[in-house]
């Protein structure tokens, strides 16, 4: 016999083998003690929120919260919780401080790869990657009171933060990055603590580590025997004279916020020439933002070439030829707006 679920899980529940989450106890969140060090854990997390009010836009901030002294190490404020912008963030913090020994955040998609069963990859996400290379590790909490001192900055923040920049007439996300130091100084001068310890758990960054490269999205490709690959619906052509030795392996591509392309054999930079493959695109068809514009132009002139080869055919009356001319698409200005013809 079988039985759903959710069958079985009623006929638990009414005999007392199954507690429902609603009857259950609350977990008990006992206390722990702070780390000892300043820069030894720092508590990450980002905060949706109206910073601006309605001058402008609802927009996430970035919190860096150091654990042994509740201290804000970096606020940076941008559109959503992405890789680029904890990129960014990040980048921001070591170039101040230097390199912690963990971060602890939740377990969002940018920290850890939550899937079960992967399908690819190494288990790593790319902002996990990008510390790994830098000798910071990252940990991530079970239950957001695990991680209560940038949670309980977050409700400060959303009270002093706002007000500040509102009498500072701030509504912007770059007014308000430019803004961020100064209220940090002001903010941590009245309420951060002195750690148990005087060391710095801080580690210099080495003239080794490139953050640019770290902090970029990275990926391998594999190139073809005549020196082609692909990376996102688009085929580029490796010079010849460089990328000899990478027929038949992988190469890195990193990108960066910009949607610049770099391509690496090892340590060699390799130059590559994006050539345009004609594709059809489909109904429905899911497209990135960065590509819309490029795709907007493909699709028009498509559309064209159709109209066109109607035109051209002998059942073709002037009539109807002048009817498909005036539904042609025309290229404007923009390049991302769509016109009939007069």
């Amino acid at each position: 016999m079988q039985v759903s679920v959710e069958t079985l899980r009623h006929w638990m529940t009414e005999d007392g083998l199954w507690i429902p989450r609603a009857r259950r106890e609350p977990r008990v969140q006992q206390p722990r003690h702070r780390r000892p060090c300043r820069g030894e854990l720092i508590q990450i997390d980002g905060s949706d929120h109206e910073w601006f009010e309605e001058r402008a836009p609802r927009c996430t901030l970035l919190v860096f919260v150091d654990d042994a002294t509740s201290a804000l190490m970096e606020l940076w404020f941008c559109e959503s919780e992405s890789a680029f912008s904890y990129f960014t963030a990040m980048r921001s913090y070591l170039e101040q401080h230097g390199k912690p020994v963990a971060l602890y955040s939740d377990k969002a998609t940018v920290f850890r790869v939550n899937k079960k069963e992967l399908q690819g990859g190494a288990g790593i996400t790319q902002f996990g990657r990008a510390l790994s290379s830098l000798n910071i590790d990252i940990l991530c909490a079970n239950t957001p009171a695990a991680k209560g001192r940038v949670e309980r900055a977050h409700l400060t923040l959303q009270d002093r933060l706002v007000k500040e920049l509102r009498l500072r007439g701030i509504s912007d996300v770059k007014a308000a990055n430019a803004f961020a130091p100064e209220f940090m100084a002001d903010y941590n001068r009245r309420f951060a603590r002195s750690p148990r310890s005087e060391h710095d758990a801080h580690r210099p960054l080495q003239p080794t580590d490139d953050l640019a490269r770290i902090f970029s999205w990275q990926e391998t490709r594999l190139v073809s025997k005549s020196l082609t690959l692909n990376y996102k619906r688009v085929l580029y052509v490796l010079d010849p004279n460089e990328a000899r030795s990478a027929r038949g392996q992988r190469v890195g591509i990193e990108e960066r916020e910009d949607g610049s392309l770099s391509f690496w054999h090892g340590e060699q930079a390799l130059q590559a020439t994006a050539f345009p493959k004609e594709h059809g695109v489909q109904q429905g068809e899911v497209v990135e933002n960065k590509r819309l514009s490029a795709t907007m132009d493909f699709i028009k002139e498509k559309q064209r070439q159709r109209i066109e080869e109607k035109i051209a055919k002998p059942s073709t009356t002037l009539r109807k030829a002048r009817l498909l001319r005036a539904g042609t698409p025309r290229r404007t200005a923009t390049g991302s707006s769509f016109e009939t013809r007069p």
